[in-house]
């Protein structure tokens, strides 16, 4: 299909924007909006907005990898990951970077009426969440080949969505935003890590310095499990706070996430881990849909405790 994109043609963006990512901006939103409905203030509007942003800025970050790895010629013939637009000349790096102005605008706009809800606190936070998509990939110095991605993922994938989902509709943080946010976060860093362990070899050409980069494949092996181990753990954080089923719920991933990791460390390396890239994103959506129905179980039994 990829052979028969035309240059600058609707599907060369769709391509672009890379839709199998989204997910990981939506789950977090979702997960804060359970957090707000079981502190009894779920409001449609602005729990809409966030959706919005969250899409919007995962597509500017996609846009912005996309130029910028090609402009540093990370994008080689030796890529395993899927094939990119600026390396693939379906579109222009001058039309991407004009692509990326309007998607950020489009994310301001949308971001800004959040001010409403969270106060002017929500037009920096939208500040931040637009520098740091550029500084991930692009600058003097690009985070994610510096080895901060995971910790970026982390924040800007968990704690930040959830956080302010919950914060802009029920008006205060709370440590159950910051458990699952931590949790969310976690969960969706595996997409990162499997993404690097696929192109740890190619990385360490180009002179990135992700973690599994910079300490071999076993290390990335055990990372992955980890992580998803401490995923459900950050959830179990919960059950002191009042979430029971939120808490609980979450450790029927590990099934699914146990699979995955055996089909990752059988592969181990090659185009073929491209099939663990998609099963990851599967996986962090169980585990987002699982802990929002555990949130929204304990809502539901919440006025009977």
């Amino acid at each position: 299909m990829e052979k028969e994109v035309r240059r600058d043609s609707l599907y060369a963006w769709v391509l672009a924007a890379r839709p199998k990512t989204l997910a990981a901006a939506l789950a977090p939103v979702m997960v804060g909006c359970a957090v707000a409905a079981w502190l009894g203030a779920f409001r449609p509007l602005p729990a809409l907005l966030c959706a919005l942003f969250a899409e919007l800025m995962q597509i500017a970050s996609n846009l912005i990898n996309d130029v910028y790895d090609y402009l540093k010629g990370n994008d080689r013939g030796d890529r395993l990951g899927p094939r990119r637009a600026c390396a693939q000349g379906w579109i222009s790096p001058g039309k991407m970077k004009l692509g990326i102005a309007l998607v950020l605008a489009l994310a301001m706009m949308t971001g800004a009426p959040l001010a409403l809800y969270g106060g002017r606190a929500m037009l920096a936070v939208a500040a931040l969440c637009v520098v740091c998509a550029y500084m991930y990939s692009a600058g003097p110095y690009p985070l994610a080949a510096r080895g901060w991605g995971d910790a970026l993922v982390l924040v800007f994938f968990g704690v930040v969505p959830v956080g302010f989902t919950a914060y802009v509709q029920a008006g205060s943080w709370t440590p159950q935003s910051t458990f699952a946010g931590l949790a969310v976060g976690a969960c969706v860093d595996l997409l990162l890590m499997v993404n690097n362990f696929r192109d740890r070899d190619q990385d360490r050409i180009s002179g990135k310095k992700t973690l599994i980069a910079r300490f071999g494949a076993e290390f990335g092996l055990r990372c992955y499990l980890a992580l998803g181990g401490l995923a459900c753990a950050l959830a179990l954080c919960l059950i002191p706070h009042g979430m029971f089923w939120a808490g609980l719920l979450p450790l029927l991933f590990l099934v699914p996430h146990y699979r995955v990791w055996s089909m990752i460390a059988s592969i181990y390396q090659g185009s073929a881990l491209n099939r663990c890239l998609g099963l990851t994103s599967r996986n962090i959506l169980i585990f987002s849909a699982l802990l929002t129905a555990g949130i929204l179980i304990d809502a539901a039994m919440k006025p009977a405790l």
